[in-house]
C-alpha cells in the first residue's frame, strides 16, 4: 500500500503534539512513517519532515523530546528551540508591499492570513537554532535522501506556495527550506532562497494537503497541530481567540481532504482534541508545556486511532 505522511503548522507546541501522535500512528497502525511514498512539512511539520526523512524514527524523535540519549542516535538537541514565547519587537512599516499589491488584485485567490502577512510587519527573530536542528541530521546545502521531501513555505512577495523538494521548485538546501517554511510573519524574519524571500507556508495552507492530489496515494495520514474536532472550553479570552481561528484553519484542512478523497485516497486526519488542547492553553510557542502536550498526545491520538481501525486491528 502506498501511503504519505503530511505534517501540519502548529509552532513548539504543535511539534510536541506531533511527535506524540507519530508515536500512537505506529504503535496503532504497524506502519513505519519513514516508509512513507511522500513527506510534505509545513512550518513546525517541515523541521519533523526532516527528521522522518532523514531516517529519524518517532521512538528517537520521542527519546530526544525526553531528553533521554540512546547510544547511535542523532544528536537532536531540542534545548536549542527553546526560544521565547512571545516575539522580539518586529521592524517598522509593511512586512511586503509587493504581496500587498498582489492581495489587493486578487483578493479572492488568497487566504486571510496571506493578506495578514503582507501588512504584519517584517519579524526580527532568528530561526538560527531550527536551522541547527535540521543540520543536525542533514548537511547544509543538502536535501533529505528521501525522494519525495516537500518542504512548504509562501513566497513573500507573490503569495504562492512553494513545495521545496517537489519537480519544479527551485532548488534549496534542506535547512534552508526548513527555516523559510518556519518563518512566521511578524515574528522571524524573511529567509531568501535563490534571492527571493520566504515565509511560513502556513499563510497558505496549514497542511497542503491537496499537493499529494497527483500520486494517486492509497492512504495519507494528516497530523495537524492546528486542527481540532473536539475542542476544551478555555476560560481566558486569548484561548478562545485561538480557538476560533483553529476553527477557520479545519475547515481549510476538511475542504482540501475532500479533494483528496474525490481523487481515490484515503485520508486519516488527526488533530489535537479538548483534552490536548487544554495542556496546549493559549500559545503554541510555549515550551514549557511540552511534556504535557507530549505525553497527552500519546495518549488521545492511540485512542482515536484505535476507534478508527478498531481496538485491535491494524491496516494491511
Amino acid at each position: 500500500m502506498r501511503r504519505g505522511l503530511v505534517l501540519g503548522a502548529g509552532g513548539v507546541l504543535g511539534a510536541s503534539w506531533t511527535i506524540g501522535a507519530l508515536n500512537a500512528v505506529q504503535d496503532v497502525t504497524g506502519w513505519d512513517p519513514t516508509t512513507a511514498e511522500v513527506i510534505v512539512g509545513t512550518s513546525a511539520g517541515s523541521v519533523l519532515a526532516a527528521f522522518v526523512s532523514n531516517g529519524v524514527t518517532p521512538e528517537q524523535l520521542l527519546n530526544h523530546q525526553r531528553g533521554i540519549t540512546v547510544p547511535g542516535d542523532p544528536v537532536i538537541d531540542y534545548d536549542a528551540d527553546r526560544e521565547r514565547s512571545l516575539p522580539p519587537r518586529p521592524k517598522l512599516g509593511l512586512g511586503s508591499a509587493r504581496l500587498l499589491r498582489a492581495v489587493a488584485r486578487h483578493p479572492r485567490k488568497v487566504t486571510p492570513l496571506t493578506a495578514l502577512a503582507s501588512i504584519t510587519p517584517q519579524g526580527r527573530g532568528s530561526l538560527d537554532p531550527v536551522r541547527g536542528l535540521v543540520e543536525a541530521v542533514c548537511p547544509r546545502g543538502s536535501w533529505s535522501p528521501h525522494p519525495n521531501t516537500w518542504i512548504v513555505a509562501m513566497d513573500y512577495d507573490s503569495g504562492k506556495r512553494v513545495a521545496f523538494g517537489r519537480e519544479g521548485a527551485p532548488p534549496a538546501g534542506l535547512s534552508d527550506a526548513v527555516t523559510a517554511s518556519c518563518a512566521i510573519p511578524g515574528w522571524y524574519a524573511p529567509v531568501t532562497i535563490g534571492g527571493r524571500r520566504y515565509v511560513d507556508g502556513g499563510a497558505c495552507s496549514p497542511t497542503s494537503l491537496d499537493l499529494v492530489i497527483p500520486l494517486d496515494l492509497d492512504e495519507v495520514y494528516v497530523l495537524s497541530p492546528m486542527t481540532s474536532f473536539d475542542y476544551d472550553k478555555p476560560a481566558s479570552r486569548v484561548a478562545r481567540l485561538e480557538r476560533q481561528f483553529r476553527r477557520s484553519v479545519t475547515k481549510r484542512l476538511i475542504r482540501e481532504a475532500v479533494k483528496v478523497r474525490q481523487h481515490g485516497t484515503a485520508v486519516v486526519m488527526l488533530g489535537p482534541g479538548a483534552e490536548d488542547l487544554e495542556a496546549i492553553g493559549a500559545n503554541l510557542m510555549d515550551a514549557r508545556r511540552r511534556t504535557a502536550v507530549l505525553d497527552t498526545s500519546l495518549r488521545t491520538s492511540a485512542e482515536v486511532l484505535h476507534r478508527h481501525y478498531g481496538e485491535y486491528a491494524k491496516p494491511a
